[in-house]
C-alpha cells in the first residue's frame, strides 16, 4: 500500500463528495440478507465522505465510521445522521475493544496492510458476524469513447485504476473469485465466502465524469499542472454525456 496515495483524497474531499456516486439499496439488501440475523452495529473501514455510511445508517444500523484522513471525516460529518460515530484511525490502529455485527469496507480494503489483516478483522466481529467488502470502478460503456480517453491521457497516465492486490483481474470470468474473496477462502477465521455482483449503470455529463476522475488517486498523484492538462485533454475527447458501467463486486464472509 502506498500511504501517500491512500491519504491523497483529503485534498479533494468536497469534490469527492460531489462527484463520487453513492451505493444502491440493492447492495445493502444483499449484505443484510446474507447476515441472516439482525445487524445493529457496524464498523466501517476507510469511510471517506460517508457514501456507504449513509446507506447502512438509513437502515437503523449504528455505524462507527473510521478513516485516517481528517479532511475526509470532516466532510463525512456534514452528510451523515447524528447516530453515526466517527473515529480518525487507520484500520491497523483501530482499538480491538469492541465487537460489531458487521465490518464493511467500501472501495477501501486494498489500502490496508496485508499483514494481520484478517486476524484484526475477525477481532472486530462478533462470532458469526459479517464482513462485507465492495467496490467497482466506473467504465465508459462506449468502447470508442474509452479508446479516445485512453489516448488522451496516455502521455502521462497509462492506467488510472488500482491493481488488485493479488493479481486477480477484471477480465476474469464472472464466476472466478476475485480479491479479497481469494484471501477469505483460505483463511480459517472466516467461512461461507461469497462473491455477488450488484449491477449499477450511470449516466453523467462530461463535466461530472471529469470531476469524478479528478478524485481518483492515479490522477491525484500527478503534479497539479500535469493533472489539469490530462483532465482537459480527456474533457475534449468526451461527448456531452457519457454512459458508465459501474457494477459493484461484493464479497461476503462470516466469522467462523
Amino acid at each position: 500500500m502506498s500511504s501517500s496515495r491512500a491519504l491523497s483524497f483529503g485534498s479533494v474531499a468536497a469534490t469527492y463528495e460531489r462527484f463520487r456516486p453513492g451505493y444502491p439499496d440493492a447492495l445493502v439488501d444483499a449484505v443484510l440478507a446474507y447476515a441472516g440475523r439482525p445487524v445493529r452495529t457496524a464498523l466501517e473501514v476507510g469511510a471517506g465522505t460517508g457514501k456507504a455510511t449513509r446507506a447502512f445508517a438509513a437502515r437503523g444500523i449504528h455505524v462507527t465510521a473510521t478513516d485516517p484522513d481528517a479532511a475526509m471525516l470532516a466532510e463525512l460529518r456534514r452528510h451523515v445522521p447524528p447516530s453515526v460515530t466517527t473515529l480518525r484511525a487507520a484500520f491497523e490502529d483501530l482499538p480491538l475493544t469492541e465487537r460489531r455485527d458487521l465490518v464493511l469496507a467500501a472501495a477501501s480494503l486494498h489500502w490496508t496492510e496485508p499483514l494481520g489483516r484478517w486476524e484484526r478483522m475477525a477481532a472486530l466481529l462478533h462470532p458469526e458476524g459479517t464482513v462485507a467488502s465492495f467496490g467497482g470502478q466506473l467504465h465508459l460503456a462506449d468502447p470508442r469513447v474509452e479508446q479516445d480517453v485512453r489516448a488522451a491521457r496516455a502521455e502521462h497516465l497509462v492506467e488510472d485504476g488500482f491493481p488488485s492486490p493479488d493479481g486477480t483481474a477484471d477480465e476474469q470470468a464472472e464466476t472466478a473469485m476475485e480479491w479479497p474473496g481469494t484471501e477469505l477462502l483460505v483463511s480459517d477465521l472466516f467461512t461461507d465466502v461469497r462473491q455477488v455482483v450488484v449491477e449499477r449503470r450511470l449516466e453523467q455529463s462530461r463535466e461530472e465524469y471529469v470531476g469524478h476522475l479528478s478524485t481518483i488517486s492515479a490522477y491525484l498523484q500527478l503534479s497539479p499542472d500535469v493533472r489539469a492538462l490530462v483532465l482537459d485533454r480527456i474533457r475534449q475527447a468526451l461527448p456531452e454525456r457519457v454512459v458508465l458501467d459501474g457494477d459493484l463486486t461484493l464479497h461476503l464472509a462470516r466469522r467462523a
